[in-house]
């Protein structure tokens, strides 16, 4: 069964968890949602900071870091917006980067919200 990961990031009335733990995996999903729930709705810059920022805060809160990150998925409403991205991505991810797909799509659950990503996340052991 799942655990539920406490993380410090709002509620936001919808039925799911910021993040959970199965067979040690940390599955994780974020967008650019400011500490008080309010979504950042602005310059992709600014979203795709916000995003991995709050993916960085939930896996220290798992006890992980951005290094444990084995896969990505990201989920963006304009193509053009992926130089941006990879910039901000950059910022956050070091060599060797993790797994990474990335998915255009018409729209995500607020208007004006123009990435959300999914995360997988381990511990490293001793057998990788």
């Amino acid at each position: 069964m799942a655990q539920n990961i406490p993380v410090d990031l709002p509620e936001l009335g919808q039925p799911f968890s910021w993040a959970t733990r199965a067979a040690g995996v940390v599955f994780t999903a974020h967008g650019p949602v400011h500490p008080d729930g309010t979504i950042e709705t602005g310059h992709i810059d600014a979203q795709a900071d916000l995003t991995f920022a709050n993916l960085r805060r939930t896996l220290e809160s798992a006890g992980l870091s951005l290094a444990d990150v084995a896969q990505v998925l990201i989920y963006l409403t304009e193509l053009d917006d992926m130089r941006a991205v990879d910039n901000v991505y950059r910022t956050y991810f070091e060599r060797p980067y993790p797994n990474r797909s990335t998915v255009v799509v018409k729209s995500l659950a607020v208007p004006g919200m123009r990435i959300e990503i999914v995360a997988y996340a381990a511990p490293a052991s001793s057998s990788d």
